[in-house]
């Protein structure tokens, strides 16, 4: 076989057609390159923060139940804080151990005297404590989702612009050259239309990842208050009375008081000395007759 008929038959053999997304990666340049790198590192970071706000989501929920079976079992309030136990990665243990610090230091004066109640005061100023500690477990706990609701929100707008870019070069080369086929356009075209795919790549795992975290962020959140309620309500039923503070004995100290009396006051006798004023008019009834003076003149009874 001569060099023509090898020429002739390589001519002839069909082109084998590449992977669209190797093609693709080799006709990228400039602009387009550019973003589809930036949206790669969008779509590291959403992944990673995912997988990391998952586990410890997970972890959370596994210690919050061995945390809350425990601190139902328990007959005091104090009684898991003065053990000195630690749960590190579990919030309601947390809520519980800022709880228990903020009436410890409530239940002692300035002397360094502890006693056994604390006053209303003192109560709203636990419950306060408690209410910003689930607060700031909250907060840590969705600490990380504005990397995910960004990559959402901008990804699809970031892959729109490389496309947006992509178009605008290939066909104003195309009118500066004078040839306007499609082997000359469609390249440039699906260059720049790999951007929005990019994009749209980095978007939809990222929407469903962030739903999924808000949904059990909110029931973690919800399970907080619910226990910051409970913690708030045991304390005020197993701490709180309405006697002095500094009463070691309440009732002792409430029999010891002296009881107010409240005498009636007594109305000064009328002197008869002093005279009536001039100005009063006095209807003086007969006692003996027991009855009303007669008002009408004699000819209105007749008449009557």
């Amino acid at each position: 076989m001569n060099t023509l008929q090898l020429l002739a038959a390589a001519g002839s053999a069909p082109v084998v057609p590449k992977p669209t997304f190797q093609y693709v990666w080799e006709q990228l340049e400039g602009p387009g390159l550019a973003i589809i790198v930036v949206l790669v590192l969008f779509s590291t970071c959403a992944w990673a923060v995912m997988a990391t706000k998952a586990w410890q989501l997970r972890r959370a929920r596994k210690y919050n139940r061995y945390f809350d079976s425990e601190f139902r079992g328990q007959k005091r309030v104090l009684a898991m804080f003065e053990r000195r136990i630690s749960a590190e990665g579990c919030p309601l243990f947390n809520v519980y151990q800022e709880g228990c610090m903020a009436l410890e230091e409530r239940l002692r004066d300035k002397e360094g005297k502890r006693h056994r109640y604390v006053s209303l005061k003192s109560m709203e100023h636990i419950k306060g404590l408690i209410e910003s500690s689930v607060a700031r477990e909250s907060v840590a706990l969705e600490s990380g989702l504005i990397l995910l609701a960004i990559a959402v929100s901008g990804a699809p707008f970031m892959g729109l612009l490389g496309t947006v870019w992509g178009v605008m070069e290939v066909f104003s080369r195309a009118a500066q050259v004078g040839n306007a086929s499609l082997t000359t356009v469609a390249p440039g075209v699906a260059a720049a239309l790999a951007t929005t795919v990019a994009g749209l790549l980095v978007a939809i795992p990222s929407m469903f990842g962030y739903n999924w975290l808000v949904h059990n962020l909110r029931v973690a959140t919800v399970e907080m208050d619910n226990f910051a309620q409970e913690l708030a309500a045991k304390i005020e039923s197993e701490y709180l009375q309405d006697v002095p503070v500094n009463a070691r004995e309440p009732l002792k100290t409430m029999a010891a008081e002296p009881e107010i009396r409240v005498e009636p006051k007594l109305q000064p006798e009328p002197n008869p000395i002093v005279p009536a004023a001039a100005d009063e008019t006095k209807v003086e009834f007969d006692d003996a007759d027991d009855v009303q003076p007669d008002l009408l003149p004699p000819e209105t009874e007749d008449q009557a």
